[in-house]
Order: structure tokens, then sequence, then C-alpha cells
């Protein structure tokens, strides 16, 4: 009935929605119809059965003849009871058994058919998604044991596999073992139970003859509610499209654990095992407790970089803060173009002053800028450093050069400096230290934590400026539990993790450096230097950036940045990747040179 579907299902079974713009149920008889050897199709029916017999109609009489047999009960029964109304067509041959609400790549049909194992079931080891029947399996795929939901246990799960709800039955096994089986328990336990539950008992028997048989990487999805049909209408979206579909996601891309994400701008050697396991060892207690307010996280977040309270205030994110601070700033703000567009974007586009700098590698020193802004009517000017997403870096001593001539001109500077700990000398090039902060009244220092310290999930961010009349308002205008009792909890023990910190940065340089020299591996990409945790790169012919952003995604599952569509940037063919740890960034080049 599909009731988690809405309006979807409202007036149609589940298996009449459409993905990516085919309805489930064709694109499944599409799929069988391509094996070329099945005999019939039988469809138990129940929910709007007349809209769906109407919908199939004759279309596929040239395949196979379809038959339909109705679930009066549907309502009040389970598929146990919709599989013994078929019992007697089981017993008449080998069977392939599939659930209606899959989307699944076609070759699993015919990996399933061709496969010497008289039964089968298609299985998949466990990922985050799946929900439902789990099974365990030995070395030669026997399976040893159905794991029902009240059975499952999260500890368990790296020895599960997820059944696909698709599997194969030999007419012997059907007659002499399932079907006699399920007729016993639908007796004993009755009509609302499921039937893997019968699979189960009989797996607990000896020289039973049910074997798994993993999917490995070939696509598939179960849609129970509107989430899962956006998952799967992004898995199985066209060339064209799935770019799309992943953009407009802005992250959650966990949901998708086959992807490897080089959008994903974070440490990857930052938090460390330890400090992990203290964050779940506290999760009861953090998940039913109220974080504190302004005061305590401030105070906390001023812990954290050693400067004032006074100065400081804790955001959900960065993004909060830069939402906060923009629609405070008066006047016009100059922007060196290509950026972090958070901040422009939150901006009318009138009040914007834009820079571009017209070095190939997009530098450019305190003094091009002072240099262009020198007779422009500002209020504020904004500053990445290392800027993104070239990874250009402005050294700290020309940043306070900087900060003297904006304090001089009655300017604003911001400096997000979110980036800073990944560049070579990272311990001395933060603008987050008190005498900074009070020598320059007009400065404000923004800096996600999400980045180097490998926490997006927590949203955290800081800002922080001696102007404490700014400071003041801001903290007024964000809400007073703005951040959540895990970040809190993780500002209030990170000092002891300094020195893993502090170790993870050096980790990180070292593998930008020889990211960079397996990068100069590949003919067609020309890499920018960077002090940041990515790479700017020029895409050479024969491909474009649009193109080879696509093929990495449908190739290889592997996400990167076509930035094209930044600001500045249109027509440059150029792209980003983000620098994750060893393993991941051979992968990429491994990727890259089978192109």
């Amino acid at each position: 009935m599909g009731r988690r579907l809405g309006a979807l299902t409202r007036e149609n079974t589940k298996c009449m929605v459409s993905v990516c713009g085919e309805r489930l149920i064709d694109r499944m008889l599409r799929s069988l119809a391509e094996l070329g050897n099945l005999k019939r199709v039988i469809i138990v029916v129940g929910y709007q059965a007349e809209n769906l017999r109407r919908h199939i109609g004759t279309r596929y009489d040239e395949d196979f003849p379809v038959e339909f047999v109705e679930n009066a009960d549907y309502a009040t029964t389970n598929n146990i009871y919709s599989l013994s109304l078929v019992d007697e067509q089981l017993q008449e041959d080998d069977t392939l058994l599939l659930e209606s609400d899959l989307i699944f790549d076609a070759s699993m049909l015919s990996m399933l058919v061709e496969h010497p194992d008289p039964n089968l079931a298609l299985v998949a080891p466990y990922e985050t998604w799946m929900d439902g029947t789990m099974v365990c399996i030995d070395s030669e795929r026997n399976i040893l044991n159905f794991i029902p939901k009240k059975a499952f246990r999260y500890s368990d799960t790296p020895s599960y596999y997820k059944t696909v709800n698709i599997y194969k039955f030999s007419r012997d096994f059907s007659r002499n073992c399932y079907v006699p089986f399920l007729k016993a328990y639908l007796s004993a336990l009755g009509r609302s139970e499921y039937y893997e539950q019968v699979l189960r008992v009989i797996t607990l028997l000896d020289n039973v003859e049910l074997k798994a048989l993993p999917v490995g990487g070939l696509k598939w999805y179960e849609i129970d509610d509107v989430q899962d049909l956006d998952i799967a209408e992004t898995i199985f979206a066209e060339k064209e499209e799935v770019m799309h579909r992943f953009n407009m996601r802005y992250g959650g891309h966990w949901r998708f654990p086959k992807m490897l994400d080089f959008c994903y701008l974070v440490n990857p050697y930052f938090p460390p095992k330890r400090m992990r396991d203290e964050l779940r060892a506290n999760f009861d207690t953090l998940l039913t407790e109220y974080p504190s307010g302004m005061y305590v996280n401030a105070m906390l977040a001023a812990k954290y970089f050693g400067i004032s309270p006074d100065y400081t205030i804790v955001g959900n994110g960065a993004a909060e803060l830069i939402k906060s601070l923009m629609e405070r700033v008066e006047g016009k703000i100059g922007v060196v173009y290509p950026t972090f567009e958070e901040y422009p974007n939150r901006r009318d586009k009138t009040t914007i002053v834009p820079f571009v700098p017209q070095t190939d590698d997009l530098s450019y020193t305190a003094d091009d800028m002072m240099d262009f802004y020198a007779d422009k009517d500002l209020s504020t000017l904004l500053l990445i450093n290392p800027d993104n997403p070239s990874g250009h870096f402005m050294p700290r001593a020309d940043v306070l050069r900087l900060a003297a001539w904006a304090e001089a001109k009655g300017i604003q500077l911001v400096v997000d400096e979110s980036f800073v700990d990944f560049t070579e000398d990272f311990r001395h090039n933060s603008l987050l230290h008190d005498d900074i902060l009070e020598a320059y009244p007009h400065l404000v220092v923004m800096k996600s934590i999400s980045k180097s310290y490998g926490v997006p999930g927590l949203r955290l961010g800081v800002l922080a400026s001696s102007d404490v009349a700014l400071i003041r308002w801001m903290k007024k205008d964000v809400s007073i539990w703005n951040i959540n009792s895990f970040a809190e909890f993780y500002m209030q023990i990170f000092g002891k993790y300094e020195a893993d910190y502090d170790r993870a940065c050096e980790k990180f340089v070292a593998e930008r450096n020889r990211f960079m020299q397996r990068l100069g591996e590949i003919p067609f990409l020309r890499v920018i230097p960077s002090q940041a945790n990515y790479f700017l790169i020029k895409v050479l012919p024969p491909y474009t950036s649009a193109g080879l952003t696509r093929e990495l995604l449908v190739r290889f599952d592997i996400l990167i940045r076509n930035c094209e569509t930044k600001t500045a940037l249109a027509g440059t063919n150029l792209i980003r990747v983000a620098i994750r740890n060893q393993n991941d960034n051979d992968r990429l080049i491994e990727a890259l040179k089978m192109l």
C-alpha cells in the first residue's frame, strides 16, 4: 500500500511509482523480458489492483504471458500469505521471486539465472540505509541464518548481508522443502508473517541447498518512503542528470556509502579514535540533556583557541555566523573572486565590489587588494585565507599589513581562516590571538571547526573580534541553544587531544605533497599548488571539467567539484579535488589512469 509514500500511492500500488521517469513495475518487467527465457510472469496484486492490471494490459504479450493472482485480504495480511496464494505455481517450475518495490541493475537477473547453484538469494553487505531481513553467510556462501528485525544487533553488522529480496528457487526446492514449510508456518503462526521467516527455519536444518549470491558493486535500492525515492532517483539518474542531483544535496553523501567524496573538505586524520570513543561513551547523556547557552559555549570556544570569551561567539557551523554577520554589514563589501560563495550569497549583488585576480593560478597579494580597493567606497573587505577554491595563501605578515590599511580607512576586514591549519607553517599562521584582535578592532576572524578538525556533522564555527558591540549583537541574533550537546562536549574535551591534532596536521601536509606528485602523473591535469586541503586543477583536452566530473561519478562512484558554476570560473575547465587519506587519494589516481 506504500502509505509512507503519501500522495504518490494514494491512488496506486507502490510498484506504480516512477523512478527517473519509469514506473518500478515497467522497469522490472522490461528487465525480465531481456532475459528471453521466461515462460510466464505471475503478479500477486491487492491494493489498487485494477489500476495495475489496466496499466500492464497486453504490452508484454510478445515476451511472456502475465497472470494476476489477487490477495483480497491485502490490508490485514503480510507477504507470507500473498506467496501462499501461488504455492501451486511455485511447484510447477524453477522460479524467480521478486518484490515489486525494488529498483536494481538488470544484470542482477542474468547473474542469478546463469549461476549454476539452483537455489539462491541475492545479498549485499550491510550498509546504514538498509532495513529488513539480514543474513549471515559462510565462506562457501551458505546462508547460516536469517536475522529478523528483533534479533538485529548493530554490533554484528560487519558480518551481516542484506537480502536484496530477489530469489531463485528450483522446482525441487519449492516442491520438497519450501512450500511444505510455508504451509506449515502459515497454519501455525497465521497470515501476518513474512516468507523470509520460513527461509530462516529452513536454514536451521542440515543439508539445505540455499546459498547467497553477493551482488558486488551492482546498484539497487528498496523504496519505502519519499527519501528512499529521492536516493534511488539519484543513484539511477542518467549521466546528464546525476551530477545535478548530487550537487543539489549540499552534503548528506554518507547516504551513498559506495561513493568516494572528493568534495568533502575536512581533515582525514582527526579526530583520533580515543576522542571518538569518549564521545560514544557519553552518547546517552548528550542525547538526552540540553546543551548550555551562549555564555558557556563562548567560554569553551575561547578556551579552545586561547582568546577572550568577550571576543568570541560560537555558531551552528560557520554558515550561521556568516548569515548573521552579512546581515549586519551595511554599505559595500569587497570580495575576491572566485570565493566561498556563502558570503556574497547573503548580500544583494549591487553591494558587492568584485576583484578577480588575472594570474593563471588565481594568486594575489595584499598590495594587489589595497591597490584595487584604494579608491573604492567600502565598509567591509572579505579575505578567505587560504582561499577557496584556489588554495592560495597570504602570509600572516601580509594579512596584518592589510588589516592595518583597512583600520586606517575605517574598513571592517573579515578574514575567514577555516583552512589555515592546513598551511605549511600552520602553528604560526592563525589570527586568533587577543593581541592581534585588540590591535585591529576592525578585524573579524571566522573559522569553521568542521574543516580542519574533521567534525562537519557537529556543525561548529567560531567568530572572533575585539569589536565587543558586534559580538554582543551577534550573540543576541543567534538562537540561545544554537549548538547541540555533542558539539559542546567536543569543545569541552578538545584540550586533551591537542597533541593529536598537531600530529594530524603534520601528517596532512605530508600527504598533500605526496598527492600532488601523484596527480602530476595524469597528463590531462595541471595542478595549482595549494596551502589548503584541496587542489584547484585545470582539466586539459581531451577532457572537460564537466565531462571528467561526470565520468568519475558514473564509472567509479567518485565525486569531485566542477568549478564551472562558480563566479568568475565559467569556461575555465577547473575542478576542485579534496585531499583525503593516502588510500582514497590513490584510488582516485588509479581511476584517472583508467580513463
